[in-house]
């Protein structure tokens, strides 16, 4: 991309902004890992420590307990059974056998293959627990059992050395648990401040990089964009002198070199404008005089034009009534001539006249019924309409839109007047008047029963003075639907024949705009201020 040919500011980087963004995503994803791995590995090490203390060395501490008890009710049992005799005092040593042997089973799953020297002292203590029972307790049992007779003291104090040598055995098996459970505790402690060290040193790291990011980011890209803002924001308030400067990343300045030559082009084509300016007053002028031209045009065509029409009209009836019996039938034939294209040349001048105001004169839009519109034609038409047995309907209610009334009528009537016009011999004009909603506008659709337009012709019946028959079949001027086109238009809306209706007759659709909230909010205001006039 080339660099734009503007002078940059000083002290500030030239990265992309491209750059910007990989960088950063680079120095997060290491925080990011780093703090993981740190994390991680705290967390495995105090686990591990926790699993010593909780898992192995709290449970084998309980199991030596365990296995002490079952010794000593062991000795207890035999001791008791030597001196009485009597086979219920055997039931403390049989329980303590079966405690012992799950005792020390379930040592040796506490202690696992972590703590050698504990599985070797717990050796020793079954290895003199063997002992004891093989050469005291197993012999004194059978002894008395044989002979039902207790042993003497003697024999009792010789069970009870080799028993104290037992106990011996447990002292360093005691010791080492302790010791490695006082280790493990010590390990867990200093893991759990690794870990909690290690979430500082991540917080602290996150709060830098943040840190650093942020205002890496202020210097780098926000207070260029700023300054760029700022620039804007004058020439857009109409300080063109002002120069936008480029600074920060390459994109920045890349936009602010753009908006720099938009600038010098909208100060070039301002000079063009002023330069243009007196032309387009001298134009102004000159389509006001023409404006002022036309209207009196206007004024010339609708009173002194007609004026002349109207006294050949007005003379060849009173030359036909004077001396109509002096004349025959070919002179009769000609003032008839005369009169009629006497008042078509004035029914044309007024067409025309209504065709160039549509769109040139300021018309006062206002709230207007579709109903009273459809209405206010078929009263105009009452005449033709009885006199061909018409039938003119609108099956369903039509809608409320803002418009001019007058034109609108124009429109109406002209649509149902051809529907009558263009009838079939055989048959009495059958015409509907329908409106659909299509969301931002209303179409409406007038369809009747008559001789029907080749679809050729869509076109050119909206074309002023296009005729499809001749005058002597179809009476007028030829301006009518080229009137509707215009006045719909004007209206905003858009008017075409529907080329796709095949049951016979002619079916015009045409659009109008619906009325917006503010149509209603000003109709209704103008309402309220006509009341209070009315009410003061």
């Amino acid at each position: 991309m080339t660099e734009p040919a503007h002078r940059v500011r000083h002290g500030v980087g030239t990265w992309s902004l491209r750059r910007w963004a990989t960088l950063t995503a680079i120095f997060a994803v290491i925080l990011t890992v780093g703090a993981i791995l740190g994390g991680g590995i705290a967390i495995y090490q105090l686990g591990k420590a926790r699993s010593n203390v909780v898992d192995r060395l709290d449970p084998a501490l309980r199991d030596q307990l365990r296995l002490t008890n079952a010794l000593v009710n062991e000795e207890t049992g035999v001791r008791g059974y030597a001196l009485s005799a009597q086979e219920d005092f055997l039931d403390p040593y049989r329980t303590g056998v079966d405690e012992e042997q799950a005792a020390t089973a379930d040592l040796r799953t506490a202690l696992g293959d972590r703590f050698p020297a504990a599985t070797a002292h717990l050796n020793d203590v079954v290895a003199a627990a063997d002992r004891w029972r093989s050469e005291f307790a197993e012999p004194t049992i059978d002894t008395v059992r044989t002979s039902r007779k207790a042993l003497s003291s003697a024999d009792i104090d010789r069970g009870k050395a080799l028993f104290d040598q037992v106990r011996a055995t447990f002292v360093p098996l005691d010791h080492e648990l302790q010791r490695q459970q006082a280790q493990a505790r010590r390990t867990l402690d200093r893991s759990a401040n690794a870990l909690t060290w290690t979430a500082i040193a991540i917080g602290l790291a996150l709060l830098a990089g943040t840190a650093a990011l942020i205002s890496g980011l202020i210097r780098g890209v926000i207070r260029p964009v700023g300054q760029i803002g700022t620039d804007v924001r004058k020439v857009a308030d109409g300080d063109f002198e002002h120069e936008v400067v480029p600074s920060g990343p390459r994109e920045i300045r890349n936009l602010a070199g753009n908006v720099e030559s938009m600038r010098e082009r909208i100060l070039a084509e301002l000079a063009a404008v002023q330069e243009a300016h007196a032309t387009l007053a001298v134009q102004a002028t000159d389509l006001e005089r023409s404006n002022s031209e036309l209207e009196q045009f206007a004024y010339v065509a609708s009173h002194d034009l007609q004026e002349p029409l109207r006294k050949v009209a007005s003379f060849c009836e009173l030359l036909d009534a004077r001396y109509g019996d002096q004349l025959d039938d070919r002179g009769k034939q000609y003032i008839g001539f005369a009169v009629d294209g006497a008042t078509r040349m004035q029914s044309l001048i007024n067409d025309l006249l209504a065709f160039s105001r549509v769109g040139r004169l300021e018309a006062e839009t206002e709230p207007v019924d579709m109903n009273e519109v459809y209405e206010s034609a078929v009263a105009n038409l009452a005449t033709a309409i009885t006199d061909t047995g018409a039938t003119v309907t609108a099956p369903g209610r039509l809608p409320t839109i803002n418009g001019d009334a007058t034109l609108l009528s124009m429109v109406m009537q002209n649509l149902i007047a051809n529907g009558i016009k263009f009838r079939r011999p055989e048959q009495p004009p059958v015409i509907t008047v329908e409106a659909r909603d299509r969301g931002r506008v209303w179409q409406f659709t007038v369809t009747d029963n008559g001789i029907g337009i080749e679809a050729d012709y869509a076109d050119r019946i909206f074309v002023i003075f296009q005729r499809l028959h001749p005058k002597s079949a179809y009476p007028g001027t030829g301006i009518g639907l080229a009137m509707c086109r215009k006045i719909v238009e004007f209206h905003g809306g858009q008017i075409w024949l529907d080329t796709s209706y095949t049951n016979g007759g002619s079916r015009f659709h045409f659009t109008l705009p619906r009325r917006t909230a503010a149509d209603i909010r000003r109709a209704i205001a103008r309402q309220a201020a006509l009341t209070n006039g009315n009410s003061s």
